[in-house]
């Protein structure tokens, strides 16, 4: 890619653009107003003109939410994992409806993968301009069954889904083709068939930010002067070298999901990934580096309690990471494909891995390599 296709991968938090009318839920009054963003693929959104940041196809999607203190996304389901990040505010997840919902609190830095076939709900019990990131497995992701409730409801407030998932709003004077038909939810017998998942099962799902565990021997060049970058696995097999990095979430999602942690000064050394990458800012300054075509592209991005920017990193294009604040710097990698990611290094990081003592062994993890040396080849 060129200068100016590296450019167009930026994704700022202050450029994301919403729909309060991404989905029937948009007249029911415990559910508006909704802020819902695009900024991977569109998502699951039932609004055809649904504002999306960047259309390339991730095997991933990464969308947004954002609603007022009080308010509820109400029960849906999807075919795919759906991973909410908390980046702000307190929020209470349900899940089950079969019949009563079973629940869970998450907070700032919170990440919790609710399982495919289940009906999930969100409220907001925090902050008016709460917000979470969600990301959904695979480029199809199958898109979205409603809860016989919500169908009710907003059919109640006079909007209607058709079969091919028009939304048709009579209050507005729309009307249903001639030939058109109403969507039809599960029935209350089918839902009582779905998996039942416990507080204790889900409890599984849900990845603390203070239950975190960083690894320092994650990536080759952590032990090099003026790097030092950390890991924690948070969901499926992602880019981490170290012999220790298990994942709490483990099963397939069609990507991965690691936090990445960078002291002042520090960087992640030039290296490329066979697998398309997008890096969120959590906390701090970081200034993502990219070899281009015509050139070295750098993209600077902010992470505080207000906003997250996002960089969507291309496959086989070499990059690195630098913490360019006075404070160590936090950052959200989510990643394409469940199968373990190789990092390819540069020759002198190799070189100078070598030289402190470090190595990849056979396995591709960081490794002594006065032991890896001693091995029968």
């Amino acid at each position: 890619m060129n200068l100016e296709q590296l450019r167009a991968r930026h994704i700022p938090f202050d450029s994301l653009r919403s729909t309060t009318e991404a989905f029937i839920d948009y007249a029911i009054e415990e559910c508006s107003p909704k802020f819902n963003y695009a900024l991977i693929g569109s998502g699951v959104s039932q609004n055809p003109n649904q504002p999306v940041s960047l259309r390339d196809l991730h095997g991933f999607q990464l969308g947004g939410v954002s609603l007022p203190h009080g308010k509820v996304n109400p029960p849906h389901m999807h075919f795919t994992c759906e991973v909410f990040v908390c980046t702000r505010g307190d929020w209470k997840l349900m899940w089950g409806f079969n019949p009563e919902p079973e629940q869970a609190m998450i907070g700032e830095g919170d990440i919790v993968s609710v399982p495919t076939w289940i009906y999930r709900s969100f409220r907001n019990e925090g902050v008016d301009d709460g917000f979470l990131f969600s990301c959904l497995g695979r480029d199809d992701n199958g898109g979205i069954l409603w809860g016989p409730s919500t169908v009710a409801a907003a059919q109640k407030a006079g909007v209607y889904l058709t079969s091919e998932h028009r939304m048709v709003n009579t209050l507005r004077g729309e009307t249903l083709g001639p030939d058109e038909r109403l969507w039809e939810p599960m029935t209350q017998e089918e839902i009582a068939t779905l998996e039942v998942w416990t507080p204790e099962a889900m409890a599984q799902r849900v990845v603390r930010w203070n239950d975190l565990r960083w690894s320092q021997e994650a990536l080759l060049d952590s032990a090099l002067p003026g790097h030092g970058a950390a890991m924690a696995p948070v969901v499926g097999l992602g880019m981490s070298q170290s012999r220790s990095a298990i994942p709490p979430v483990a099963n397939s999602h069609g990507m991965s999901i690691e936090w990445l942690r960078i002291p002042a000064g520090g960087q992640v050394d030039w290296h490329r990934l066979g697998h398309k990458q997008v890096v969120i800012a959590k906390k701090g300054d970081l200034l993502v580096k990219v070899r281009a075509d015509d050139g070295v592209y750098e993209q600077s991005l902010h992470g505080s309690a207000q906003a997250w920017d996002a960089y969507a990193l291309p496959d086989q294009h070499w990059r690195s990471l630098h913490n360019t604040g006075p404070d160590t710097a936090y950052a959200l990698l989510v990643t394409s494909g469940d199968e373990k990611k190789k990092i390819e290094w540069a020759d002198d990081v190799l070189a100078a891995a070598a030289s402190a003592g470090w190595t990849l062994d056979a396995n591709y993890c960081t490794a002594l390599k006065r032991f890896v040396d001693r091995s029968q080849r």
